[in-house]
């Protein structure tokens, strides 16, 4: 298995709140904050450790066997969320990969918000 990206970001809410918004995008009382572009897919959950873990199928069906592992820590009262992105295949051309990398930042920096105390 050879990690095509790592990245940490600290969030303010608790790991419990990240947890759960991580392992069910689309609750009704929740922000929406998974948006998909046209060649992903929504990711399953293959496994999960509550509130400490939780790893996603791929997002892009042209990398089925790629796995997104999230870990959750927590830090000052809020969490440090750690996005690895490995692969058992190949690595990806030099595009797809910088594509790849840059909607886990997005994901990590732009889209992942949350209503803490909502």
């Amino acid at each position: 298995m050879q990690i095509l990206g790592d990245r940490t970001r600290q969030l303010p809410a608790p790991p419990h709140v990240v947890f759960t918004s991580l392992t069910h995008p689309g609750l009704p009382c929740a922000r929406p904050w998974l948006v998909l572009l046209d060649d992903e897919v929504p990711p399953v959950i293959l496994s999960s450790h509550e509130p400490h873990r939780v790893q996603w199928s791929s997002l892009w069906p042209s990398r089925p066997n790629d796995l997104v592992d999230l870990e959750l820590s927590p830090k000052d009262g809020g969490t440090l969320l750690r996005f690895i992105l490995s692969t058992p295949d190949e690595e990806p051309d030099a595009s797809k990969l910088g594509h790849m990398r840059r909607r886990r930042h997005h994901l990590l920096f732009a889209d992942l918000r949350f209503s803490y105390g909502q």
